[in-house]
């Protein structure tokens, strides 16, 4: 049996292009109240090709043998021989093959586990028949995913739903509430529901009007033991009497770490189970530990237990713990849930035994020790702690719970300012930047006063959120001191003299004194890679960005993602994947950025940080620009705007809006980049954010002048040579050559060019070398200087080939077929007709992935693989991806590749 777990919005937008393309037989699966029936109901309604046979299976525990067969074939209208002499599975192999010669057929079975076992049998043999043979079916069978897959469909694959996105369950509780519910509350919903929609709506459900509009108090805990066991106790029915305990023991031994599995020695000497004995087919035992297959299942087990049932779990399971170390703090953790009320002495222990153990138990313990310490400034600083842990692993929303707890109640001003330091890290990652600004001034001047280093960093956090929301007064206001000490927001300045000069060359950077911000920022970057500190290597990378020096960017960036991945530190992956990915694209290096970018949205993704993963999107929709391929860039750029939009990254939206418009300019459409960019890089209010929209300026001067508006672009290159000017951009110098060179009378162009190219010579890049030899040929062309023509444009063709930019390479070809050069060489061989994106899905296919493993490593969606391997069949001619494997190693063995 193969498996995979996929997001149920990637699966629904899927499953149509999947059932027209390959049929598509799968077991659907997933936690109690996943919406399995919802879910083939929309693969029934979304199923145009031919007719959908669906029925809902009925319980055949004493329905003679093959009543489930024969109820699907009445609803289907069929007839057939289905008697039980083992050929059944045959006949409607048969029946199933008849009818999609017609046209292409869906079935659709719900409950399969409910039919009797010969019918169970006859249908997995059937739909086994169909994969195999390539039968224009698709066969859907939904069965429960607290309990193993029935023997009879073991060999089919599984569809498990994986839980609805935060987005999703948010809109859900929109429309169920008819958008009457407070965003504070909305979220509680989602973060309790963790992402499973039937328990999601029993949790809206239980609310009041004034509980959903924040009016009241909301009940505590939100999903308890009532609600848990309404949406899965079911699923619990025929579990022997004595073995309930050996479930509540594994629900408590989960619920005290936080983890999803336990050690299953450990749970069956403290529930004194027999190891001989079968577990409950709710449970798995994989590697010596023990979990449900639900963990909803496991949650509603624990909370519907009685209370003191649950202490004496807890209580077997410390008595089974001795030492020191991990099981140490393990026993601890399950003492505590032993005791009602405050215990400081356990608390302290707890927060003592913390420091030495692994991140996600450290978290669980500090939130266990806050919970039960008395005093509130301990209390408050525990929160923070536990958040911090919750931060570093990469669990966004845990954090901010856990620092709403933190500020509960009364705290001194230094504790809140560690909170409010801590809440504007995580906002800035995934949240409305305008609030992360807020909350790190507020931690600023909470700080202060007494003189704490942290003041620092909070005011360069509000720096950083100012920068990401492309507000320059709001970052001169907190990088100025009497500015900022006069609104309480900042005193004399940082303490530490790294900070204080990142200040510094930040303050010099935003008043366009870059003479004065050199030193600063210099010493900044010297000294974070001068040591090994994550934090301080960030710093190091973003100070070297700023100045232009991309070497140190990149070795900052590459040390600093090191650093966290020694450390355990999740959240710090994507930052520094960021910092390499645009110090990649920066220097030109296209496919490093974009390699970094992949990875650091997968990790941006797994650690919740929304903001992070924009930027990523945006890196990967500008490397795709100058590949020509427009449904990827299109793909990057809404994901990247989406986010965007609704957190205030001008940063991020300002370089997925370029990336659009050089798409446009790689694809021939000037005009329509000219109208995309203008507003980007002209004065006014919709103008892009103030560190991006030069580098958009080239892409803006090329497209007005192929466009025939050369009148519109003057201003913008006289404000491109200030920013050349200041040494910030390795690219900048050549790239305003070229500029010059396309507004230019005819005399002098002609220099400009030249100047321009030797320029190019200074630094890295193929891409915009060749955008220069491609202008710069079009315009000798233009002027009957032929031969002079085809070698500039020969030398273009070759860098757009060399960095993969396939539509600027056509507009070369064309360029110098137009000049009279001999046709292009021979294609070495089929592969050389695809894109550069079908040419990597191409290779990633014939090694063996799936579209989804496909996907996940380009960062794209699911559909969009699917979409570029139709294209391929079609230019390749193949007609399966044996076929594809085939081609694709041949060449690979020829060296008959692009």
């Amino acid at each position: 049996m193969t498996g995979q777990t996929i997001p149920r919005r990637q699966a629904l937008h899927r499953l149509p292009d999947g059932l027209r393309t390959d049929g598509g037989v799968h077991v659907v699966t997933g936690e109690p109240g996943c919406g399995r029936t919802r879910f083939l109901e929309y693969a029934a309604g979304s199923f145009r090709a031919g007719p959908v046979w669906h029925v809902r299976a009925e319980p055949g525990r004493d329905a003679p043998p093959l009543s489930g067969l024969r109820t699907l074939l009445r609803a289907a209208g069929r007839t057939a021989r289905v008697a039980g002499d083992g050929t059944a599975g045959e006949a409607l192999f048969d029946v199933l093959r008849a009818a999609a010669d017609a046209s292409p057929l869906l079935v659709c079975v719900d409950d399969a586990h409910l039919w009797d076992p010969a019918s169970r049998a006859a249908l997995g043999h059937a739909a086994a028949r169909v994969r195999a043979t390539g039968v224009r079916a698709g066969v859907l069978l939904t069965v429960p995913g607290h309990r193993p897959v029935d023997r009879e469909l073991a060999a089919l694959p599984v569809l498990r739903l994986g839980p609805l996105a935060p987005g999703d369950a948010a809109r859900m509780v929109d429309d169920v509430t008819g958008g009457a519910v407070d965003p504070g509350v909305r979220e509680e919903l989602v973060t309790a529901a963790e992402g499973n929609p039937a328990l999601l709506l029993a949790l809206v459900h239980r609310l009041s009007p004034a509980q959903l509009a924040g009016g009241r108090a909301l009940p505590r805990p939100l999903a308890d033991g009532e609600v848990l066991t309404g949406v899965a106790g079911g699923c619990l029915t025929g579990v022997p009497p004595d073995r309930t305990g050996l479930l509540l023991t594994t629900a408590a031994a989960v619920c005290a770490t936080g983890e999803p599995d336990a050690d299953a020695d450990l749970v069956r000497r403290a529930a004194g189970a027999d190891a001989a004995r079968p577990l409950p087919e709710v449970l798995v035992l994989a590697e010596g530990r023990l979990r449900f297959r639900s963990a909803l299942l496991g949650r509603a087990v624990y909370a519907g237990a009685p209370p003191e049932r649950r202490r004496a779990a807890h209580h077997a399971l410390a008595a089974c713990l001795t030492g020191t170390g991990t099981d140490g703090v393990l026993a601890l953790l399950h003492r505590s849930r032993t005791v009602t009320g405050p215990a400081p002495a356990l608390a302290a222990e707890l927060a003592a035994a913390a420091a030495s153990a692994p991140p996600g138990l450290r978290r669980e313990a500090l939130t266990r020790a806050a919970e039960l310490t008395a005093d509130g400034a301990e209390r408050a600083h525990r929160y923070t702690a536990a958040a911090s842990q919750a931060l570093l692993t990469g669990h966004s929303s845990e954090a901010l719970r856990l620092l709403d707890a933190a500020r509960s109640g009364p705290v001194p001003a230094s504790a809140r300012g560690g909170a409010e330091l801590l809440r504007g890290t995580v906002l800035l990652a995934d949240g409305p930047v305008d609030d992360a600004r807020e909350s790190f001034l507020l931690a600023a001047g909470l700080l202060a006063g007494a003189g704490h280093e942290a003041a620092g960093t909070a005011t360069l956090g509000a720096v950083d959120a100012a920068w990401a929301a492309g507000d320059p007064d709001s970052c001169l206001h907190a990088l100025t001191p009497t500015g900022a000490s006069s609104s309480g927001a900042l005193a004399a300045g940082p303490s530490s003299v790294p900070l204080r000069e990142h200040r510094d060359g930040m303050r010099a950077v935003l008043l366009g004194r870059f003479d004065r911000a050199a030193g600063p920022l210099r010493r900044v970057v010297e000294r974070g890679l001068s040591g090994d500190e994550p934090e301080p290597l960030l710093r190091s990378a973003s100070a070297a960005l700023v100045l232009g020096d991309l070497t140190a960017a990149r070795r900052a960036g590459a040390r600093a993602l090191a650093t966290a991945r020694t450390l355990g530190s999740a959240a710090l992956e994507p930052r520094a994947l960021e910092y390499l990915a645009y110090a990649e694209l920066r220097a030109g290096r296209h496919q490093l950025a974009r390699t970094h970018a992949e990875e650091g949205l997968r990790a941006a993704a797994r650690t919740g940080q929304r903001n992070t993963a924009a930027h990523h999107h945006a890196v990967l929709a500008l490397a795709a620009s100058i590949e020509g391929e427009r449904e990827i860039v299109a793909e990057h750029v809404a994901a990247a705007l989406r986010t965007a939009r609704r957190h205030g990254l001008a940063q991020a939206a300002t370089l997925a809006q370029w990336a659009a418009a050089r798409a446009d300019l790689g694809a021939g459409r000037p005009r329509e980049a000219a109208d995309r960019l203008g507003p980007l890089v002209r004065p006014g209010a919709r103008r892009g954010h103030f560190a991006v929209w030069m580098l958009a300026v080239p892409c803006f001067v090329e497209a007005t002048v192929l466009a025939g508006r050369p009148e519109h672009a003057a201003a913008a290159v006289e404000d491109f040579a200030l920013w050349a000017a200041c040494g910030a951009d390795p690219q900048a110098p050549a790239q305003l050559l070229r500029c010059r060179a396309l507004l230019a009378a005819p005399d002098a162009a002609d220099a400009l060019y030249l100047r321009a190219l030797d320029r190019h010579e200074e630094t890295a890049g193929d891409f915009e070398r060749a955008r220069t030899e491609l202008l710069y040929g079009k315009w000798l062309r233009r002027r009957r200087r032929l031969r002079e023509a085809r070698g500039r444009l020969g030398e273009a063709l070759m860098g757009f080939e060399r960095c993969g930019a396939h539509l600027w390479a056509q507009q070369a070809a064309a360029e110098s077929r137009a000049g009279g050069a001999a046709p292009g060489r021979p294609g070495t061989g089929e592969l050389s007709r695809l894109t550069p994106q079908q040419l990597r899905i191409a290779r990633r296919v014939a090694e063996g992935a799936t579209n989804r493993e496909v996907a996940l490593s380009l960062s794209v969606s699911t559909r969009t693989v699917d979409y570029h391997l139709r294209n391929i069949f079609a230019t390749l001619g193949v007609r399966s991806r044996v076929e594809l494997v085939r081609l694709v190693g041949q060449a690979e063995k020829t060296g008959a590749q692009p």
